[in-house]
């Protein structure tokens, strides 16, 4: 097995390491390493073989050069340049929608919350991924469920729209930014403030930050 663990912090990695040591033994012929983006760009470009496994962490520092700015962009690479290699995403992010477009993006074969990592369910993770199978932390599942539960929220549209309104964004700025006209944009404000089952926009924002979706 040819393996990739990213994340910025050392001893993070080291742990990880450990864990795959252990839970492929005789298996591992190679481990690599990175604490950045450019770390792992090198590492990949580097490769005489594909991956077999990648531990990815969402926050690393970001290689401008490539346009890679988090752990996302490092496993869209992977998909792109070794799509046969799993994909376990690590993350220290709780938000609903932040878990929900990483998992949209990448639909890596594992997702865990750092909140919920051990060295147990990692090795159970990369056990499961390595032999066909997901491994998708309570969370994360959750997170994904409350996405569905608000149908409106799986629409990449109007998950832009709320994070441009979070940022403090006025309704009628956003038709330059989402690309819509003023009235469509009107139309899925008023969708998801009845979703939501508030009457004015910052009602909207200030809910879906209290129900965790920013």
């Amino acid at each position: 097995m040819n393996i990739l663990l990213v994340d910025d912090h050392p001893f993070t990695t080291d742990g990880y390491k450990t864990v795959m040591l252990k839970s492929f033994a005789e298996n591992v012929t190679n481990i690599a390493i990175a604490a950045s983006c450019k770390a792992a760009y090198d590492a990949v470009a580097a490769a005489r073989d594909s991956f077999t496994l990648a531990v990815i962490d969402q926050n690393l520092p970001a290689y401008d050069e490539k346009k890679l700015r988090n752990g996302t962009d490092i496993a869209l690479l992977l998909r792109k340049t070794m799509p046969s290699c799993k994909i376990i995403m690590i993350t220290a992010h709780t938000e609903i929608l932040v878990l929900y477009d990483i998992f949209k993006r990448v639909n890596p074969e594992g997702f865990v919350t750092k909140s919920e990592l051990t060295p147990e369910n990692l090795g159970n993770a990369a056990k499961a991924i390595t032999g066909g199978d997901t491994y998708i932390s309570t969370t994360v599942s959750n997170s994904i469920t409350e996405v569905w539960k608000k149908e409106l929220m799986v629409d990449d549209t109007n998950r832009q729209i709320l994070f441009f309104m979070a940022k403090g964004y006025k309704a009628m700025e956003l038709a330059n930014l989402v690309f819509l006209s003023d009235s469509s944009i009107q139309k899925r404000i008023a969708s998801m403030k009845k979703a939501f089952g508030v009457i004015d926009n910052s009602s909207l924002v200030k809910e879906a930050i209290q129900q965790g979706f920013l």
